[in-house]
């Protein structure tokens, strides 16, 4: 059985996955499109070298940004490692924020159209009228991948538009149609009252400034790698470098653009029906919770 521990950004994933591998003496894999890069740290809530410790993590700090991850190659290599786990363990724990790498690694890729000559036309555009006429574009043509996919992320904006115009179908037609998982497994995520996780994101954020954020991403700055610095907690650094915003407002966009990314989560886990809810305000503890639903879960059986 696989445990996967989801859910949006500051909602406690990492701390429950650890209390889950420990109880079944596994490991866990990470899912975290930002966490696999090393520098990028604190921007990406990096579980602390402490929490690490405690067990065996896959695919954190596993690449440079020279080089970076995509879907297909995650699902190659963490595949590989989930049989081993398996095999030793007869479990393991699969936990991030990232739902479309979990997805891949559950259910393997479906092969989505491609049209190369949409795609040249839409790179033009981003070229010649930048990113914001592209969102606006996906936005008109395909709302509903609008509100869940990464809209600053230009390929998944490009490849989203690519669908749309080639096929007339959203690009979720063909990652959210039903699929038959190659794992039994069973999925869970923190919830949280909106107001009560927008209060956590805030704090977050402020926590990541006063363990130094800002030169974390100076650090990263010059890398000419920016795909993946073109994110939450780094992209927002350049209107206060270029003397265009205050850090005070920085800051604040960090908060808001954090919230708007976990709306967009918890958007993308509505599609789930197998998804079950734990209860952060319950006297019983999460793991207390999880355990109950897996024990009922196997006396179904």
């Amino acid at each position: 059985m696989i445990f996967l521990i989801q859910g949006p950004t500051a909602s406690g994933k990492t701390n429950l996955a650890i209390q889950v591998a420990k109880h079944f003496n596994t490991e866990i894999i990470s899912a975290d499109s930002r966490q696999f890069y090393k520098g990028m740290n604190i921007g990406s809530a990096k579980p602390r070298s402490e929490e690490l410790a405690q067990v065996l993590h896959h695919f954190i700090d596993n690449r440079t940004l020279e080089f970076p991850m995509n879907v297909a190659e995650f699902e190659t290599e963490a595949r590989a490692i989930l049989n081993q786990l398996i095999r030793q363990n007869g479990t393991a724990v699969i936990t991030g924020g990232s739902a479309q790498f979990i997805d891949a690694l559950l259910y393997g890729i479906d092969p989505i159209p491609v049209f190369p000559e949409i795609q040249e036309q839409l790179n033009f555009e981003l070229e010649t009228k930048g990113i914001q006429f592209l969102q606006s574009k996906l936005k008109a043509l395909d709302f509903k991948a609008f509100e869940v996919i990464d809209t600053q992320n230009s390929r998944r904006v490009i490849r989203a538009l690519e669908v749309i115009i080639g096929t007339g179908n959203s690009i979720l037609f063909y990652q959210q149609k039903k699929r038959i998982p190659c794992y039994p497994f069973l999925r869970f995520y923190v919830q949280w009252e909106r107001a009560d996780l927008y209060t956590r994101i805030n704090l977050r954020v402020d926590q990541m400034i006063s363990e130094g954020l800002e030169s974390e991403v100076i650090s990263l700055r010059d890398s000419k790698y920016q795909t993946v610095l073109n994110t939450v907690g780094y992209k927002e650094w350049e209107m206060f470098f270029n003397g265009m915003e205050s850090k005070e407002a920085v800051i604040e966009k960090i908060k808001q653009n954090s919230r708007n990314y976990a709306k967009r989560q918890l958007t993308w886990m509505n599609q789930y029906e197998d998804l079950t809810a734990l209860n952060p305000y319950s006297e019983r503890s999460l793991l207390n919770q999880l355990l109950t639903f897996v024990n009922a879960s196997n006396g179904n059986r």
